[in-house]
């Protein structure tokens, strides 16, 4: 491994598919013809090696395309890509399918456990050939999404801005300007709302295809094996979904009453959920460099492998935060497997939002740069996606005391402002989630129909949302600006899910600081080494779908937010 890289020089070379199916074909009949658990070890290293190539020479080409959406080398090599993976799928099943049905197995599961095969099941349930066609028209509609949404061009204040950039208002001083952004940033979506729609019916049928193809009488089961959850299911999330209504919901009515008297208005508007405090919001005490320094700093103090890793991805330049033309609309963190680094985008916007990023995306490329390090094989490297945002939610919680760093006097109107969003995101991730239960159980609801869904999930889970005369958001066309219903279904109920074991962590810092952080690494390294309530129990955090398990994980937040001097 070369560790002398920055990721803005790296070379990008097209990934090999006739080289990798040709690779696949001939381990398989070396694995079926192995004579002992040595060879098949060595086969699987090297399996490993040939994969976290051609994995990141992918990547390489997803990441460039996001950083500039316009670049026509880059979108083309990246469709190319989504194109052609489908196709070689048949041979890296086969492949696995050899491994599964090695006499060797058991000595494989002895060394890596269960959860390697486990995987391994998952992908050959939820791929047939005839879904190839739809995979690769997914991922050309799920490209024209994100490019709608990367090149938005929105008129404002003198300027032109995109999605980010114009969001910066929703907090201005100015009550007048905060329903002008809105109203802006609404319009967009309403200019595009016949081709969004569109969009997500060609998703829904070509998505429930894929499940009819493969047994299922809709998309459903197909996306929650995607998501690799295999010891619960959606009953289980249905039920926690219930808590949120009876928990949350109340809670964060009395939130945003207590923010309507700060703001000294009649009613709060959507436009004056983003404006905390009539004083204004904390804003970062520097620009966008300062911020990274001062992220630098903490991660140094708060512990050596934080200290390591920030220097890390500093060092090899694997973080492009700053808002950029073209830019892709998104936030993420990925894998560049080669190099043993993760990857971190985002658009800062000079709100708290980019505090945010330096703790959240960075909490997730964390926990990949721990599992890199500490398990044996890359299937390992990236762990559920259930679990996964416990590491980024549970970082924002690590972070607060150094809160002074980033934004000054600022900082306790910070630590408040970010609790509270916290707790009131809950309900607009659970409602998302059940939207998109509705729309692939339901696909004869017309695009209006699905839109009016929308608003009843509102009046269910977000009963203090006032549009004010917006007739687009107001309708319930809210929903479309949430690019994980197009580009990656199921997932949303991930970060609902796990605020619980953030606010869990948040409990156990303030109570022992090196317990909670010891047990923050134990989740980090483990990786996806172990199933999701195999994972919470080895951290030891909750069970989220056990009764009464959301009021015990909230109950801290509560206190600390009701019992605050802005209330």
């Amino acid at each position: 491994m070369n560790n002398d890289f920055k990721f803005t020089t790296l070379e990008y070379k097209r990934p090999d598919f006739a080289k990798m199916e040709s690779f696949a074909e001939e381990t398989r009949e070396a694995i079926k013809n192995a004579t002992s658990y040595e060879e098949v070890k060595q086969l699987m290293q090297k399996m490993d090696e040939v994969s976290n190539d051609f994995s990141t020479d992918c990547v390489i080409a997803s990441i460039r395309h996001t950083l500039d959406t316009r670049d026509e080398f880059y979108e083309k090599e990246d469709e190319y890509i989504n194109d052609t993976m489908p196709t070689i799928m048949p041979k890296m099943l086969a492949l696995d399918e050899a491994l599964m049905e090695s006499p060797f197995r058991g000595e494989i599961e002895k060394e890596y456990g269960k959860q390697y095969f486990v995987q391994m099941e998952l992908n050959k349930k939820t791929f047939c050939e005839e879904n190839i066609p739809l995979m690769q028209q997914e991922a050309k509609l799920t490209n024209e999404y994100q490019k709608i949404m990367a090149t938005a061009e929105i008129a404002f204040d003198g300027k032109t801005l995109n999605l980010y950039g114009v969001q910066k208002y929703f907090e201005h001083e100015d009550r007048k300007v905060r329903q002008a952004a809105v109203k802006a940033y609404s319009d967009f979506y309403h200019q595009h709302e016949e081709r969004l729609e569109e969009i997500w019916q060609e998703l829904i049928t070509i998505r429930n295809q894929m499940g009819k193809n493969l047994g299922y009488d809709n998309f459903i089961p197909v996306g929650y094996m995607q998501q690799g959850r295999t010891d619960y299911g959606m009953e289980e999330v249905a039920a926690f979904r219930k808590q949120v209504e009876k928990e949350i919901v109340p809670l964060c009515e009395q939130l945003y009453e207590a923010q309507r008297k700060r703001l000294g208005v009649d009613k709060l508007m959507i436009y004056d959920e983003k404006r905390v405090f009539s004083d204004g919001n904390a804003v970062p005490a520097g620009d966008d460099d300062f911020m990274v320094e001062q992220a630098r700093k903490m991660y140094h103090d708060i512990s050596p492998e934080t200290g390591e890793f920030i220097d890390f991805m500093i060092d090899h330049e694997l973080m492009d935060l700053k808002n950029k033309p073209g830019k892709a609309s998104t936030g993420y963190m990925t894998y560049l497997n080669r190099y043993k680094a993760p990857f971190v985008f985002s658009c800062f916007n000079q709100t708290i939002f980019d505090m945010q990023v330096l703790t959240h995306e960075l909490g997730h490329a964390f926990a990949g740069y721990m599992a890199m390090r500490n398990q044996p094989i890359s299937a390992y490297y990236s762990e559920s996606t259930d679990i996964a945002e416990i590491h980024s939610m549970s970082m924002e919680q690590f972070a607060y005391p150094y809160a002074e760093q980033f934004f000054g006097e600022d900082a306790e109107k910070f630590r408040f402002a970010h609790l509270q969003e916290a707790i009131t995101f809950v309900p607009f991730g659970v409602a998302v989630d059940e939207f998109q239960h509705i729309c692939y159980a339901n696909p004869s609801l017309t695009p209006k129909e699905r839109t009016l869904e929308w608003k009843k999930l509102e009046e269910k889970y977000m009963p203090w949302r006032k549009y004010d005369a917006d007739d687009f958001f107001d309708r319930g066309g809210f929903w479309y600006h949430k690019l994980h219903i197009f580009l990656y279904p199921f997932y949303y109920i991930n970060y609902t899910l796990t605020t619980m074991g953030a606010m869990e962590f948040k409990k156990k810092n303030l109570e022992n600081h090196e317990a909670a952080w010891e047990d923050y690494l134990k989740l980090c390294k483990c990786g996806g080494s172990m199933s999701y309530l195999e994972t919470l129990r080895h951290a030891n955090l909750s069970n989220p779908f056990e009764e009464g398990s959301v009021k015990k994980a909230i109950s801290m937040a509560k206190e600390t937010l009701l019992n605050s001097k802005y209330m």
